[in-house]
């Protein structure tokens, strides 16, 4: 008897390759500094209508993030302890514990983050933790929209 085994195919996993999270942030960030009037980061929200920003410090590194929530807090302050909100700092209320996104991360990545948290934006940071970018979850939405392929 003679046996001929068949010829084995070559299985490739196709691999979805992922755009950068850098094909859909926004570059142009608004910013916050520490040392900067609480007044003046709530005036800017309003004006660019805007509910968050990173703080960053002179060298461009984050050091906090403002959110509408945390100027909110002030409100209550001002009730119950009688303060002026014009001589508080961003410092003074802003979140210091920031989730932030590596520019290595790709659009899986980032979605995979969002449906971990409640965050509404990640800030973008370089290797040495300089903010380069900012990504939402309406970022990520545009990147699934785009894809040609889908795996679910």
């Amino acid at each position: 008897m003679n046996f001929t085994p068949a010829k084995a195919e070559k299985t490739e996993k196709k691999v979805n390759q992922y755009r950068p999270i850098t094909d859909y942030m926004t570059k142009e960030v608004v910013t916050f500094h520490p040392d900067q009037s609480i007044a003046d980061a709530m005036d800017t929200f309003l004006e660019m209508r805007i509910s968050g920003a990173p703080v960053v410090d002179h060298e461009g590194r984050i050091v906090g993030i403002l959110s509408e929530i945390d100027c909110l807090k002030i409100m209550v302050d001002e009730a119950m302890h009688n303060l002026p909100h014009g001589r508080i700092s961003v410092a003074e209320y802003m979140s210091d514990g920031v989730s932030t996104v590596p520019i290595t991360a790709d659009v899986l990545d980032v979605a995979s983050k969002f449906l971990q948290t409640h965050f509404r934006r990640f800030p973008v940071v370089d290797y040495n933790g300089k903010l380069v970018g900012q990504v939402s979850r309406r970022d990520v939405l545009q990147a699934t929209r785009d894809l040609k392929t889908s795996t679910w």
